[in-house]
């Protein structure tokens, strides 16, 4: 089966910036747009998942730059994103008919993500869409099915390279940035689903030419997701989420809505 995702958001808050910049007094708002591909594969028997995301985004806002005030308004290409996710426990490779009749038991498996640094990007710019670095993410994660609810917990660690172009010139650092997150999910009548997710991430202090920043990362965020099928193969998915607890970094409220549509595999 295939999947095209076409969604937009939008996003505003005090942090939602690089923490290595020394910005204060932050107010920035970002419109987001993506188009994603995924197709659902077979390796060894599991079920495993190739996506691909293109982002696009608008950014404008304003803060203080060593007590002066600036301003951005820029829009363009994100910083696209592959991933391969595979089931190593719990959801075989089924073909539609199979899945059908499939009970949702205990599931295991991972993936891992590969963000590529070609999106908009200006090093004499304090503020940017593009990072101008790769990073990888392992992900490790369960889930855990009781009839219509269904517990998901997943760890994983996304891992920076270097940016050497970083504003004014100079080289960027940072270290690994780790996350933990945790979803309920409820499953209505007719394919209708709803979801309460926390999150926990930290880490992902930085280096600017060597020189360590008290830029310690510490944030906990909860959201919410509706799902609701419209026909075999659209689908339409509602989420939001808020900053509960930041030390550096997301500070940030985000709304969005995904359109999403299946294809092949005998849909």
């Amino acid at each position: 089966v295939n999947f095209l995702v076409a969604g937009i958001g939008y996003s505003e808050g005090g942090i939602s910036f690089d923490p290595a910049v020394r910005l204060t007094n932050a107010n920035i708002k970002t419109d987001l747009a993506a188009l994603a591909y995924a197709r659902v594969l077979d390796i060894g028997g599991q079920s495993a998942k190739f996506d691909l995301i293109v982002p696009y985004a608008s950014l404008n806002g304003t803060a203080d730059y060593i007590g002066q005030p600036v301003a951005r308004d820029i829009s363009g290409f994100g910083d696209p994103k592959l991933r391969l996710s595979m089931n190593f426990l719990g959801a075989p490779a089924l073909t539609l008919d199979q899945f059908a009749g499939y009970r949702h038991d205990l599931i295991v498996g991972g993936s891992l993500q590969v963000s590529l640094p070609i999106g908009q990007y200006d090093p004499a710019k304090l503020v940017n869409i593009g990072s101008n670095r790769w990073y990888v993410k392992p992900e490790l994660g369960m889930s855990k099915g009781w009839g219509q609810w269904t517990l998901e917990l997943s760890t994983g660690a996304t891992i920076f390279g270097e940016n050497e172009d970083f504003f004014g010139g100079k080289r960027r650092e940072q270290a690994p940035i780790y996350s933990f997150q945790s979803h309920l999910v409820y499953g209505f009548s007719a394919g209708i689903w709803g979801a309460l997710t926390a999150a926990y991430f930290t880490g992902g202090q930085t280096k600017i030419d060597g020189v360590r920043g008290h830029d310690l990362q510490q944030n906990t965020r909860i959201g919410a997701t509706l799902a609701w099928p419209i026909d075999r193969r659209n689908s339409i998915k509602l989420h939001a989420s808020s900053g509960v607890y930041t030390r550096t970094g997301t500070d940030f409220d985000t709304i969005g809505l995904a359109w999403q549509y299946r294809w092949g595999g005998g849909l």
